[in-house]
């Protein structure tokens, strides 16, 4: 019996499964192959981080919480549940509220982050319209969870500028506060859509 010849890749070596020859790519090619950087801009600043597990270096396993905390020092976003069920850690993706404890930074390139912190008008230091009613009508108490909840109803108001008490209940419904009513954070993000129409 005659032996079939495998043509090789330079990129890989055949390789005998079950007595079929299977053509393999070798581990260091498909590591070559992923990027070695990512970029996105957060509250407006663009950023480069280098992907690896070196020190100064973002792990391919941190999530966006991790990376805008530890590695940006913007310590807004809050971790709470690290499961995705409380919705602290809100931050918004693209105008998009996403939960930072369940998305990867690797999975951040070339998109847009907004934090808590990114809301403010960068030149006059002014609050936003939804942070400044988020004080006038009291909508927080020990403020742990605030900046998620002003991130999901900053969501909502980019997609729906003039939305009911329905709507921003429905759009809060993933953010869990332990210490207040709901009342004066509803209220708030009314007052707020009211002031940006």
């Amino acid at each position: 019996m005659r032996s079939k010849k495998i043509a090789r890749s330079k990129s890989g070596k055949s390789v005998n499964k079950g007595g079929v020859s299977v053509l393999r790519e070798f581990p260091k090619r498909i590591r070559q192959k992923e990027k070695d950087r990512i970029h996105l801009t957060v509250n407006g600043e663009p950023y480069e981080l280098k992907i690896g597990n070196k020190p100064n270096e973002t792990d391919p396993s941190h999530t966006l919480a991790h990376t805008l905390r530890e590695t940006l020092g913007l310590t807004g976003t809050k971790v709470s549940c690290d499961n995705g069920a409380c919705g602290c850690c809100t931050v918004l993706m693209d105008n998009k509220a996403v939960l930072s404890c369940m998305t990867l930074t690797v999975e951040c390139d070339g998109k847009m982050i907004t934090t808590i912190e990114g809301l403010k008008d960068s030149k006059t230091e002014k609050l936003d319209p939804l942070q400044q009613a988020f004080i006038d009508h009291t909508a927080f108490q020990c403020g742990f969870c605030t900046p998620g909840i002003i991130m999901s109803a900053k969501a909502l108001l980019h997609e729906n500028p003039a939305p009911t008490e329905e709507d921003v209940k429905e759009a809060l419904s993933g953010n869990f506060c332990r210490c207040i009513s709901h009342y004066q954070v509803v209220k708030a993000v009314m007052a707020a859509s009211r002031e940006v129409r």
